[in-house]
């Protein structure tokens, strides 16, 4: 039978639908890149804000209406969040965080006996579901190395969609890594939930990096994401040695005042975190700096708005990716009043318009020097790749695919 995989969301989501393709294809499923050809169409959803939860629910419908007779499997976070509203509508399978792993399973089974199958828990005590890749759609391969989320940001509804913070076996993180390697992947992405809270069997994040190193053909090493309260010494020593490590991190600030990420019930203020970003540029001078900032919180004035602006400026971010403060039910903040939609969108063009002149005055250190690129796709006789500090480059002429190569850096693309 024929299969297709839509994904909604975060990197975890991304690895997960990977996982599950990978998974039927050893089963004896086909995979399409077409709605109307496939016999199951597999949606993996969103939650985090009211727009990946509108843009989820909608496909879901579409897809109803363009492939009527399809066997339909729908899961993840926002079938975790919206559990009435998805079982009202015609889906096959309905799963939520849970037991996504054994969906080829739940297929063959569904296959025997077509019953509707509803699968989901509310319960924040999970293990950890282990899944195991050999291969990635992408010429970045992610490992998923953590689920869960033990923070509780005020604003945010996923440690209750995710459940508590749990990590992957070290050693088949080392083993998978081997693998996607073997399969011709020069770089991995570390992703998870809550990637920087890794713990396992006595070992942190730095330690599955280092491990990583030591791999024979492994160039490049990233994270997803990390906070800026587990930049610990531990971390900062790996950042002066390790030379996979690449020049990038993708730090959230959220807000840029002491009043807004107090009410947010982040782990830090202004102070702790300007002080690391010195550190961490102490190290890495050339060193590309990413965040999300979520403005309209239902706290911030203009006058802190205007505040997270000069913090964006001062902290010289390399790209911001902005989000206008979403309601999820549930949460601390749903309880407060709004700001209006007009406001917040006029805030998101602002910081918008901060973080694209950031990201200019970032890339203009680098015009007419040599970096490195990996190519990530070849076609019409350009190849296009980004360093390891994430600058995206195109070179017009056709290299090969996961290739890395040393070029002259000589037009900023957008």
């Amino acid at each position: 039978m024929k299969f297709y995989i839509e994904t909604f969301g975060c990197k975890v989501n991304a690895y997960e639908s990977n996982f599950i393709k990978q998974s039927l294809l050893k089963s004896g499923f086909l995979f399409v890149n077409s709605l109307k050809e496939a016999d199951i169409i597999i949606i993996n959803t969103c939650t985090v804000t009211n727009t990946a939860d509108s843009k989820c629910k909608k496909f879901v419908r579409h897809v109803r209406r363009e492939a009527p007779d399809s066997i339909l499997v729908v899961m993840g976070c926002s079938v975790q969040n919206n559990v009435k509203e998805y079982e009202e509508m015609h889906i096959d399978i309905l799963i939520g965080n849970k037991d996504k792993s054994k969906i080829p399973d739940i297929l063959k089974n569904y296959l025997k006996n077509p019953e509707k199958y509803l699968n989901f828990t509310n319960n924040r005590d999970l293990e950890f579901e282990d899944m195991q890749i050999t291969d990635f759609d992408h010429t970045r391969a992610f490992i998923k190395i953590q689920d869960g989320c033990d923070n509780f940001c005020s604003y945010c509804i996923i440690p209750f969609m995710r459940g508590k913070c749990r990590s992957k076996d070290f050693e088949k993180i080392i083993e998978e890594a081997k693998d996607l390697v073997k399969s011709g992947h020069r770089e991995i992405v570390l992703t998870g939930i809550h990637t920087g809270s890794y713990s396992y069997n006595g070992h942190d994040l730095v330690d599955v990096i280092n491990a990583l190193s030591d791999i024979s053909g492994l160039q490049r090493i990233r994270l997803s994401s990390v906070e800026i309260t587990e930049l610990n010494a531990k971390f900062m020593e790996m950042l002066k040695t390790n030379k996979k490590f690449c020049d990038h991190l993708h730090i959230p600030l959220q807000a840029g005042s002491d009043e807004v990420l107090k009410a947010m019930n982040r782990k830090y203020d202004l102070n702790f975190f300007f002080n690391k970003i010195a550190e961490i540029r102490a190290i890495r001078p050339n060193i590309s700096i990413t965040t999300d900032i979520i403005v309209g919180y239902p706290t911030e004035t203009k006058e802190l708005f205007q505040k997270t602006c000069e913090t964006a400026w001062q902290l010289k971010f390399s790209r911001i990716h902005v989000f206008p403060f979403s309601k999820r039910n549930g949460t601390v903040a749903s309880r407060l009043k709004e700001i209006s939609s007009t406001e917040k969108t006029e805030r998101v063009h602002k910081l918008l318009e901060i973080s694209k002149m950031l990201e200019k005055e970032y890339a203009e250190q680098f015009l007419n020097k040599e970096v490195e690129v990996l190519i990530e796709e070849v076609k019409d006789g350009v190849s296009i790749g980004h360093t390891g500090n994430y600058l995206k480059v195109k070179i017009n002429k056709e290299l090969e695919r996961n290739g890395l190569y040393k070029v002259l850096y000589q037009e900023i693309e957008e």
